[in-house]
C-alpha cells in the first residue's frame, strides 16, 4: 500500500508538471509569429493605451532615452509556470529593434493571464547595459522599478532618479500585484 501511494503522488506531479509544460508550449514562441509590423504596430497601440489612461506614463516617456514595449505577455501555470511575449525598443519614436520576455515561476499557481507592460529608460547607462549584454534580467544591473497606481500618483519627472521604470497593466489600467523581477528579455530577429 505504501509503495502505492508513492507511486500514486509520483505520477501526480508528473501530470502536473506536464500540463504546465503543454499550457506554457501553447504560449511559447511559436505561438508569436507575429511579423515586424504587426508587433510594432500592437506595441505603439499599447503605449498609447498607457498614456491615455496614466498621464505620468506619458510625461516619463519625454525624459526616457528608450522605451522597451511588450505589448502581449501570456503568463499561464500550474505549480510551475511562465510568461512569454515578444516585444520593441523604440528610440525617438521608432522602432529599432526587437526583444522577447521570459520568465519562469514555481508555488502554487493555476490559470493563465495576459498583461503589457512598457519600460522606460532613463539614462544613458541602462541603454548601453541593454545594448552590450544583448539582454536584460531585471533584477540584475541598473535599477527598474515597478510603477503601480501608488508609485504613479507620487511620480514626476523631477523625483524620478532610477534607470529604468516599468509599468504592468492589463485591460483594467495598471496591475498592483504582478511582477517582473527575474524576467529575462533578449534581442530576436524580425
Amino acid at each position: 500500500m505504501h509503495q502505492s501511494r508513492r507511486s500514486f503522488h509520483q505520477m501526480a506531479l508528473s501530470a502536473v508538471g506536464a500540463v504546465s509544460l503543454m499550457a506554457l508550449g501553447a504560449f511559447g514562441p511559436g505561438a508569436y509569429a507575429a511579423t515586424a509590423e504587426d508587433l510594432s504596430k500592437d506595441a505603439g497601440q499599447a503605449l498609447q493605451k498607457l498614456y491615455k489612461t496614466n498621464p505620468a506614463a506619458e510625461a516619463i516617456s519625454k525624459k526616457a532615452k528608450a522605451i522597451l514595449v511588450f505589448p502581449n505577455i501570456v503568463k499561464a501555470g500550474l505549480v510551475f509556470g511562465g510568461s512569454y511575449g515578444e516585444g520593441v525598443l523604440m528610440k525617438g519614436g521608432q522602432v529599432t529593434e526587437y526583444f522577447n520576455s521570459v520568465s519562469a515561476s514555481w508555488g502554487w499557481q493555476a490559470g493563465a493571464e495576459s498583461y503589457a507592460y512598457v519600460v522606460f529608460l532613463m539614462n544613458d547607462k541602462a541603454v548601453q547595459y541593454l545594448d552590450k549584454t544583448k539582454g536584460w534580467e531585471f533584477g540584475v544591473g541598473p535599477t527598474v522599478v515597478v510603477v503601480n497606481e501608488g508609485v504613479a500618483k507620487n511620480l514626476s519627472t523631477s523625483t524620478m532618479k532610477d534607470d529604468a521604470y516599468a509599468f504592468i497593466s492589463d485591460q483594467q489600467g495598471l496591475m498592483a500585484s504582478l511582477s517582473i523581477e527575474g524576467t529575462k528579455i533578449s534581442r530576436i530577429k524580425r
